[in-house]
């Protein structure tokens, strides 16, 4: 009985040990095959959509635009990933049923996008630059 309970045990550790190997030699693998770089004082500035810091990173004040576009992104994907259960499924219901539901469904999409283009989210403003009050 003892030994049926080692067995296990060993079997739990050996697991475990996979699971650490697995977790963590892709960054051995990665920490011996990367190149050897000098380190510059640009190499640790931190990188925000291409642009080049200058002041203080709070200086600098981004577009709501870029939170606009990220929003609806997501919003859009999330209702994609719906349609994937109604093609599964489409054929399981009747017909007019099914298509009368993804028209609905689409619809409501194709509402979203309009409303959007209304209020004038997908026009991108143009650079405005932003200078620092002093007092």
């Amino acid at each position: 009985m003892d030994s049926i309970l080692a067995v296990d045990y060993l079997y739990v550790m050996l697991f475990i040990a996979g699971g650490f190997t697995v977790a963590f030699l892709p960054f051995v693998v990665a920490w011996l095959i990367r190149p050897n770089t000098i380190v510059t004082s640009r190499s640790h500035q931190t990188y925000e959509c291409g642009i080049e810091p200058f002041n203080q990173m709070w200086d600098y004040r981004f577009g709501i635009s870029y939170y606009l576009y990220a929003l609806i992104f997501l919003a859009f994907d999330v209702d994609v990933l719906y349609l994937f259960p109604v093609a599964a499924v489409f054929d399981r219901v009747p017909a007019v049923r099914g298509v009368t539901e993804f028209f609905i469904f689409v619809g409501i999409l194709s509402l979203a996008v309009i409303y959007a283009w209304k209020k004038n989210v997908f026009t991108w403003e143009k650079k405005k630059t932003w200078k620092r009050e002093e007092a």
